[in-house]
């Protein structure tokens, strides 16, 4: 297992300081929940933008982030923006076994996705492994829910959670700060609710203001 892999991430561990609460353990800013960390707490040995087929989407709810999570479905259409960090395959394990509240420790076998392209190992929201090719002769997996994007209703996702994701991207270097923006304000689920401003995300409706109080 220490086997080496890119982990395709497109959610809150394209954020380098995000991935190293998984990594080393902790808690990470805006989140609800501390993590116990991998057994291999090394740092990836490269990070590399990716652009990948298919959607990612928001749905269910985070007791961490209080929104929606992000999830992929590699046979919608569309653009993904992601980021691929070179791990070993016991460090994916432990990442997905957190992704799931779940105790590291577990390895995960591999070989249907390896041979497949794709494996279910059970129905939780990250138990679907997804084969997305191979960079540099190492394969590139992520994982993911095992539904489509469109079997589950969308959930708005909250703002600390969209800043990871979008401090991810822009250390990645490949994608300018509006793009970036862009992007995530058209994924399902944040579309209709936040709106790309320059390089900000806003809530794409502002608050009412309370009427003034009458004088006597």
């Amino acid at each position: 297992m220490s086997s080496p892999i890119w982990y395709v991430a497109y959610g809150s561990n394209m954020h380098a300081e995000r991935l190293a609460r998984y990594l080393e353990g902790g808690h990470p800013a805006g989140a609800a929940r501390a993590y116990p960390g991998c057994r291999d707490p090394r740092p990836p040995a490269r990070s590399e933008p990716l652009e990948a087929p298919g959607a990612v989407y928001f749905a269910t709810h985070s007791p961490v982030w209080g929104g929606g999570r992000a999830f992929y479905d590699p046979e919608a259409g569309g653009r993904t923006l992601a980021r691929a960090h070179l791990l070993t395959a016991e460090q994916f394990a432990d990442i997905a076994a957190q992704e799931m509240y779940a105790a590291p420790g577990a390895d995960l076998d591999l070989t249907e996705v390896l041979a497949t392209g794709r494996s279910t190992l059970g129905p939780g929201r990250y138990e679907t492994l997804v084969r997305l090719g191979t960079r540099d002769g190492l394969p590139m997996l992520t994982f993911t829910a095992p539904w489509a994007m469109t079997d589950v209703p969308w959930t708005v996702p909250s703002a600390a959670y969209l800043d990871h994701l979008a401090a991810g991207l822009r250390e990645a270097g490949a994608w300018g700060g509006a793009e970036i923006a862009r992007y995530l304000a058209g994924r399902p689920g944040a579309a209709g609710h936040w709106r790309a401003s320059g390089t900000a995300l806003l809530p794409a409706r502002a608050p009412r203001k309370r009427p003034a109080p009458q004088g006597d």
